[in-house]
């Protein structure tokens, strides 16, 4: 990686923030022409089991391993910085990235708090006895020894009386299920839920939530799930499926004691449902991966992220959305365009000149043969990020005053300059009389962003769903 120096003034040159540099002058001149931000360098917590550095002149390896995320904010999809250029290694137990103010710890006055963190393993390995000695198998050997460490959780050997040992911990066991009656008449079971304990809270308030402790599993592929060693207190249990819309919470609060087994048995989600699919875009997943990750400016690339998964990391994408639609903004025909090319994957401002920006507003076209008198309809509307941003819909007129909805200003999670493929998770459900659609005729719903002083203000989309009256 590019060393600290690099960042200095006549090294590195300054970007749209702080933390982005472009190396222009970099010490290791094959860095020249990269961009170096440490947002690029960040996961999600389910994801950061271990990351490190390895020395490549001198065979050594030094590692961070994360056995357990309990104590650490925002539960499994909360995303944190893994490392800097030094080379730093980062443990970071609460922050607000990519969720903003809502993720900050807030107290009342007087009022008591203490929480453990850690602890946490550094590992050091190195290749000096290796016949042949192969960097990378450092890499290997360090995710072999996180699977140990994850496996020896919760350690033995802390003397803090505020660390429960592995006795005085509590397990809950179940089956989850899911009843959606438009896709299966029976009940589909929960295949690769997340399932965790987590403060008594709102449908989806793990997400912000970082004074407590947090426990996750995932259900296996017939749902069941084990949530173990989990430190006594009062709990609520949440649940998100991939592929499924929605967040579920138990309507019960569990209630965790010393070596106490508790079995939830069966348990049904309910996702939001009115009526059959019309249509849909996207893939509910809590994220915009599967939308349209465009490259990069050829003037601000890390080389890192060339052809890889992870190619939303590359520095700048929001400006690209203004250069593919410069004039006009994107439209998307239901049966026509495919939402993995056509649909950009921010909902982003365009800049009008240096400094100023204006607001965009993206169409979606269908036909409807039928439009049932009287009906329900339903716009599913499932957000993966917003940044001070407001989302408003109208069907049919794109003057329409007032808009059928708005979400209101919403959104501080940054994570379109942070290279974030996903902030904090929205859900609204818009309701549509039928008048307001035209049978045999396209229709179109409108998309604004109507908030536009700056770059970094959008939305992602996660998934889209119309439904027909029940």
């Amino acid at each position: 990686m590019p060393l600290p120096d690099d960042r200095l003034p006549g090294r590195g040159q300054p970007l749209d923030y702080p933390e982005a540099v472009l190396l222009v002058n970099p010490i290791d001149p094959q860095f020249k022409g990269e961009v170096d931000d440490k947002y690029q360098y960040s996961d999600d917590n389910k994801e950061a089991k271990v990351h490190g550095w390895i020395s490549m002149d001198e065979g050594v390896g030094l590692w961070q391993i994360m056995p357990t995320n309990e104590f650490r904010t925002g539960g499994p999809t909360k995303q944190d910085l893994l490392s800097h250029v030094g080379p730093t290694t980062l443990a970071m137990f609460v922050s607000a990235h990519y969720g903003g103010e809502d993720l900050v710890l807030k107290f009342g006055v007087r009022e008591p708090w203490k929480k453990l963190f850690g602890p946490i393993f550094i590992y050091l390995n190195s290749t000096n006895s290796q016949p042949q000695p192969d960097p990378l198998s450092l890499w290997a050997d360090a995710k072999k020894q996180a699977l140990e460490q994850i496996e020896s959780w919760p350690y033995s050997f802390p003397a803090s009386e505020d660390f429960p040992k592995s006795a005085q911990r509590g397990t809950v066991t179940g089956t989850l299920f899911i009843q959606d009656r438009y896709v299966s008449d029976d009940d589909m079971v929960g295949n690769g839920a997340y399932i965790g304990l987590a403060p008594p809270g709102e449908v989806g308030s793990w997400q912000t939530e970082g004074k407590g402790y947090q426990f996750w599993t995932r259900a296996d592929e017939e749902g069941n799930f084990s949530i173990n060693n989990i430190r006594d207190g009062d709990y609520n249990l949440y649940a998100w499926i991939p592929g499924i819309i929605g967040d579920f919470k138990h309507d019960q609060n569990i209630n965790i004691t010393p070596g106490c087994y508790i079995d939830m048995g069966k348990i049904v989600y309910e996702p939001p449902r009115n009526g059959p699919t019309l249509w849909e875009i996207g893939v509910p997943d809590r994220t915009a991966q599967q939308f349209y990750v465009p490259d990069p400016n050829p003037k601000y690339i890390n080389k890192l992220y060339i052809n890889h998964p992870h190619r939303f990391k590359q520095y700048g994408l929001w400006e690209r959305y203004g250069e593919l639609y410069p004039n006009s903004d994107l439209v998307y025909t239901v049966g026509e365009s495919n939402y993995s090319t056509d649909w950009f994957f921010a909902h982003v401002t365009r800049r009008k000149e240096e400094t100023s920006y204006e607001a965009t507003t993206w169409q979606i076209k269908f036909k409807l043969a039928a439009v049932e008198p009287n009906g329900k309809y339903y716009l599913r509307l499932a957000l993966a990020s917003a940044n001070q941003a407001e989302l408003q819909v109208r069907i049919n007129d794109r003057d329409q005053n007032p808009a059928l909805f708005t979400s209101g200003l919403i959104g501080k999670d940054n994570a379109i300059a942070r290279h974030g493929i996903h902030g904090l998770y929205w859900m609204f459900n818009v309701e549509i009389p039928s008048t307001s659609f035209i049978k045999g005729s396209i229709n179109t719903i409108y998309l604004t962003q109507a908030i536009a002083t700056g770059p970094f203000q959008g939305i992602m989309y996660d998934y889209i769903r119309l439904e027909g009256p029940e």
